[in-house]
């Protein structure tokens, strides 16, 4: 390597000792307009014999060759002209010393300004065409290139990408008219983002880059839909902090996905109170390999607790999420525990020796029609009764935080899993009356990519060849990121003061035919290639989900996505104690006396199969409570 580095400085300090004697001849021509008398060509070329080694010595001297030319930069050319004037002054001494009439003025103030053309100009001719400019300008496969949003994002990603061979850009597109005309590293703005269909065909365009992730998700949103009308590969930036952060390349940029279209406008957080309430803890994460459990913990590490306990059934998840922690570190310990919530043995053993001082309990079944038929109880066992076992074994360890992560289907349940969720809320609803440890309840709807949501499987009906089963062209779901659930479960948890459910505000209710049809387009497909199948409601599950946060039914907080439940059903004493003993009994109970049961403790569950028959018995006397206290926020 060293050889090699010498042999091309050798040339390189070569090349330029000759472009000074082409700079120097240069400047006589000019200076005689390409008719040199003969007394002048023969003092130019005996004066060529000391010029040349005097300005050989000023490169040395001028540390010129220890960058490489294909890294060619500003640095580089003040290096370069320097170097061409302090050679033109030690010419000038020469001259002077020697009293040399024959060197006109013009040609010593031409000799630097020619020489700083040739060495600069050669150094930007080889970076160009090391970084694949002079290849683009006729390559028949090079990619025509315009980027939507010309702002901080957009010069970010031209300085980082538009080296690349593969992509020629042409234009930007942005809806601010200050910007039309401008340039950004000599892409113009050429327009509107809806000129983008006139634009694309009258500068042919190949892809799209849609580059603003700091705009709202509605502008973000249309940028997409006009580039897909406008029939053009589009690919979007990673997110805001990777682009103003500079850190793109052009292996960072993806396709556009689904969460692209659904998502929402980022969130804002309580980070200093976050990093109270999490940081230089211990924390305990149940189904800590899950898809929410596992987003809680990337989230919880970044506020650097002092361990980090992951509580896992799953062996291969739990080695999963323990691998990947591992490698980003923040977690002054971080600790993988194979268990079952239904343990209580295995908790309280877990419990004791870490002593958590904030639980998140996010263990649990949550696919309705499995957990429909055949596996109803063992949704009871490991929905409620691990919530149980879990919640006692926090609080006999002196954990000051419990929180629960549920659902919107236990919103006035017709399934198993959505009733078996809600008698778990109810159960933390009850107990705390006879605790000090906080316990506070959070609802949200779909997250995109879950475990058990559609989004996992339609790709794959997808990647088969199709067809797309919905069960009904008028089902609506409410969807959000699972980044974005696993932030708002951790600004609950801080906010609470214990005894609240609070509700997520999921946005707009998506149809699943729509997300199915938007799926398909973004895999490049058309509904000719993917059809779409309606196969009819499955055992347990609604058309629609109930409104988490309808402002007649729930409360404001002072965090805007999080509202807290108006009024909850609080079990009093005896009836807890009766859930308690009925989610414990040792023994396999069959579906429909799960179903039966259920109907006693969660009155508004009205099961799929029978919802007016009589429940078995009376349901046990609650109270109304308002679990608003005083002060939000912590």
């Amino acid at each position: 390597m060293s050889s090699r580095s010498n042999w091309r400085n050798s040339v390189a300090f070569a090349y330029d000792a000759a472009a000074a004697a082409v700079a120097w001849v240069v400047a006589y021509l000019l200076r005689f307009n390409f008719d040199l008398p003969a007394p002048y060509g023969q003092a130019m070329t005996i004066n060529l014999l000391w010029v040349v080694p005097v300005q050989a010595a000023v490169f040395s001297r001028a540390r010129m060759y220890r960058g490489l030319w294909r890294y060619a930069s500003l640095i580089d050319l003040r290096r370069i002209v320097l170097s061409a004037l302090t050679g033109a002054m030690a010419i000038v001494l020469v001259v002077y010393i020697a009293r040399r009439p024959d060197v006109p003025r013009s040609v010593i103030v031409m000799y630097p300004l020619l020489l700083t053309a040739l060495m600069a100009g050669s150094r930007l001719a080889y970076r160009s065409w090391k970084e694949g400019h002079f290849a683009r300008l006729d390559s028949s496969e090079t990619k025509r290139v315009i980027i939507l949003g010309a702002g901080r994002a957009a010069a970010n990603l031209l300085s980082a990408v538009s080296r690349s061979p593969e992509w020629r850009f042409v234009g930007l597109l942005d809806d601010d008219a200050s910007k039309r005309g401008r340039e950004i590293y000599g892409v113009k703005v050429v327009g509107r983002l809806d000129e983008l269909s006139t634009l694309a065909e009258a500068l042919d365009i190949d892809q799209a880059i849609v580059a603003m992730p700091g705009q709202p998700h509605g502008v973000r949103r249309r940028a997409v839909e006009l580039c897909n009308q406008a029939g053009i590969a589009t690919l979007t930036v990673p997110s805001y902090e990777d682009i103003v952060s500079g850190r793109v390349r052009a292996s960072s940029l993806r396709k556009v996905e689904l969460e692209d279209l659904l998502g929402r406008d980022p969130i804002q957080l309580d980070s200093d109170g976050l990093s109270r309430f999490l940081g230089m803890k211990c924390v305990l994460v149940t189904g800590a390999g899950g898809s929410i459990g596992s987003e809680l913990c990337r989230q919880i590490i970044r506020h650097r607790p002092a361990m980090l306990v992951l509580f896992e059934l799953n062996e291969y998840a739990l080695y999963q999420i323990h691998d990947e922690l591992s490698a980003l570190g923040g977690a002054g310990q971080l600790i993988p525990v194979a268990g079952d919530v239904k343990d209580a043995s295995r908790l309280e053993q877990v419990f004791t020796s870490f002593k958590p001082d904030v639980v998140f309990h996010a263990a649990a079944y949550k696919h309705v029609p499995l957990m429909e038929q055949l596996n109803a109880w063992q949704a009871v066992r490991n929905n409620a009764l691990g919530t149980l076992a879990t919640l006692r074994a926090a609080d006999r360890s002196g954990a000051k935080a419990f929180v629960l992560v549920s659902t919107d289907k236990a919103v006035n349940p017709t399934n198993v899993m959505g009733a078996t969720k809600r008698l778990a809320e109810l159960i933390c609803l009850g107990y705390r009356r006879g605790s000090t440890i906080k316990i506070v309840t959070v609802r949200f709807g779909n997250v995109l990519g879950s475990t058990g949501s559609v989004v996992p499987k339609f790709r794959h009906q997808i990647a088969q060849g199709g067809p797309i089963t919905v069960t009904d062209r008028e089902m609506t779901r409410f969807f959000m990121s699972i980044s974005e659930a696993a932030q708002l479960v951790l600004q609950a948890g801080m906010m609470g003061r214990g005894g609240e459910i609070f509700v997520l505000d999921m946005g707009e209710p998506v149809k699943i035919v729509d997300l199915a049809r938007d799926m398909i387009r973004l895999s490049g497909l058309s509904e000719e290639e993917i059809k779409i199948v309606f196969t009819g409601l499955r055992p347990g599950e609604k058309l629609y989900e109930e409104v988490l946060a309808d402002h007649e039914q729930t409360l404001p907080t002072p965090h805007p996505k999080l509202r807290v439940a108006r009024a909850t059903q609080m079990p009093d004493e005896r009836s807890l104690d009766q859930i308690v003993e009925w989610v414990g009994q040792d023994r396999q109970v069959d579906d429909q006396a799960v179903r039966q049961d259920l109907g006693r403790w969660v009155p508004e569950y009205r099961s799929s199969e029978s919802p007016l028959q009589d429940r078995g018995g009376t349901p046990p006397v609650l109270a109304e409570v308002i679990s608003l206290p005083k002060r939000q926020g912590a």
